[in-house]
């Protein structure tokens, strides 16, 4: 298949809003690919490339070869082409690889350079999230699109499940499953205000587990090999050597465990999310300084538990992990045992809670109703300083907003970040009027505006951050709504945030 196919049909899935029209589309082109070109062409349409690094960044982009006039390369080409720019290496390679990028989009097209920068810069907008490319491979493949999803969450790879798919139907499928050495997509929890709200979809009894501000670690042991893979999927074991050695010592002969990996302060306090990922990201001697904490047992001495209810994997946990590696858990059968626990995890310098339903099978990768997270909420009312216009179903609308404290020594704003969470499509349709009326500057790309738009800002905590003037940044900044009760004088201060920084609160 020519990749021009492939462009066309991420451009055609970029300007359609429809989920239908987006699988019909995926599946039409899926069912197109030779079994050599489902795995890399299946990456191509979910807008990742089979390679993680490649060397090319958008440095190497920006002076590239015109298009060409007419499309030739194939799936095959392209994935060859990326294969030979992640082996670049040695002497020379700078020159060597900028030859190899320059010949492939030398050969590309407009469009086909146009979804080339978007796969190497990994910023692909087409709204083919994993849930829609995983129905379109069901539809192009024949095969229920359950099939589809539990293949792609035991794998972690669409591209794999994919090829298995249009190549070996449903028995292809049946063949994946827990496998130590292969990560599997994290089971992940949705989140609720109050844990009366958690409990109302978790049902009790509930198990109420510490939430730990760290890094999700997933660890397979296979006899003496010990494997740790991130949340996305990547392996950082070279990176936690004290926590290999831990699991190493254990007895069993296998294991897939899934828990937190984080940092203390000597007076036993969770370090800031920070510190602890910093840590995770060197590796310094022998010790990263991490400790691991595990909440769930997912397969053990060729004993696969994913399918079990939470109570027996649980139990199967704390039977296998010594007490201390065993997340902090308590046992909730009302609302006010679960605040009770609540409020001695934030009080110990923990996030909040997990609640998880007892009865409840480890959904691989999805985000249902099994396990909420409940932490304590921030807000900020703030003053809007610049908005971006959107991309994918987005266009046309001004979306992500740049958010400022008020400085009160200056008069002027310091920026905070960027947020587009929370946003509905009243509000796009509102803001866009908005703020091009209160626009100063009108950039291709963003739109500078007079400080006078204040709005509510939800968000999870206060982290360090250079990029920032005031040197902070929000963490999961999301829009609650626009306070036109409030003047920018009125907004928040630069202390306030720095207050919460430091435990205080916005008002100390």
């Amino acid at each position: 298949m020519l990749f021009a196919d492939v462009a066309a049909t991420s451009a055609a899935v970029a300007a359609t809003s429809g989920r239908k029209a987006k699988i019909d589309l995926l599946a039409a082109t899926l069912r197109g690919f030779s079994p050599a070109e489902a795995e890399p062409g299946a990456a191509f349409l979910a807008g990742e490339l089979r390679r993680r690094q490649t060397g090319v960044g958008w440095a190497s982009l920006t002076q590239v070869p015109p298009p060409a006039e007419q499309p030739t390369l194939t799936v095959t080409d392209v994935a060859e082409a990326v294969d030979r720019l992640a082996a670049v290496s040695g002497a020379g390679s700078q020159a060597r690889r900028r030859q190899e990028l320059h010949a492939l989009f030398g050969a590309a097209t407009a469009a086909e350079q146009l979804l080339l920068r978007g796969l190497f810069t990994g910023e692909v907008r087409q709204g083919a999230l994993a849930g829609i490319l995983a129905d379109a491979v069901a539809k192009a493949a024949g095969i229920e699109p359950a099939t589809v999803r539990r293949a792609l969450l035991l794998s972690g790879d669409l591209a794999v499940v994919a090829a298995a798919a249009l190549t070996g139907g449903a028995p292809a499928l049946a063949e994946f499953s827990v496998q130590v050495g292969r990560p599997l997509a994290p089971m992940l929890a949705q989140a609720a205000a109050t844990v009366e709200e958690a409990l109302a979809v978790t049902g009790t009894p509930a198990m109420a587990d510490v939430k730990l501000d760290g890094v999700r670690v997933q660890v397979h042991k296979s006899g003496d090999e010990v494997a740790i893979f991130s949340r996305s999927l990547d392996d950082i074991t070279g990176r936690l050597p004290d926590i290999v050695t831990v699991v190493r010592a254990l007895p069993q002969a296998e294991l897939v465990l899934d828990g937190e990996a984080i940092a203390f302060d000597p007076a036993g306090r969770p370090m800031p999310f920070q510190v602890t990922a910093s840590l995770a990201a060197t590796r310094t001697g022998a010790d990263s300084g991490l400790s691991a904490y595990f909440f769930d047992l997912l397969r053990v001495d060729g004993e696969n538990l994913i399918d079990e209810p939470g109570h027996r994997r649980w139990h199967a946990l704390a039977e296998t992990v010594p007490a201390p590696m065993v997340i902090g858990r308590t046992p909730v059968g009302s609302a006010e045992a679960a605040t009770d626990a609540f409020a001695q995890a934030v009080r110990a310098g923990h996030e909040g809670l997990v609640l998880k339903a007892v009865d409840a099978p480890y959904d691989v990768g999805r985000r249902g109703g099994a396990w909420v997270k409940v932490k304590p909420r921030h807000t900020l009312d703030l003053v809007v300083l610049a908005v971006e216009w959107g991309h994918g179903r987005r266009k046309g609308w001004l979306s992500n907003l740049h958010l400022g404290a008020r400085d009160p020594r200056t008069g002027g704003f310091v920026m905070l970040g960027k947020t587009f969470k929370g946003l509905t499509d009243e509000m796009l349709r509102w803001q866009t009027e908005r703020f091009q009326r209160l626009a100063v500057d009108k950039g291709d790309w963003v739109v500078t505006v007079r400080p006078e738009q204040v709005v509510e800002i939800a968000f999870d905590g206060v982290q360090t951050s250079p990029r920032y003037p005031g040197g902070v940044a929000l963490r999961f900044a999301r829009v609650l709504r626009y306070r036109d009760d409030k003047k920018a004088g009125e907004a928040d201060t630069i202390d306030d945030v720095l207050r919460i920084k430091d435990g205080a609160g916005p008002n100390g």
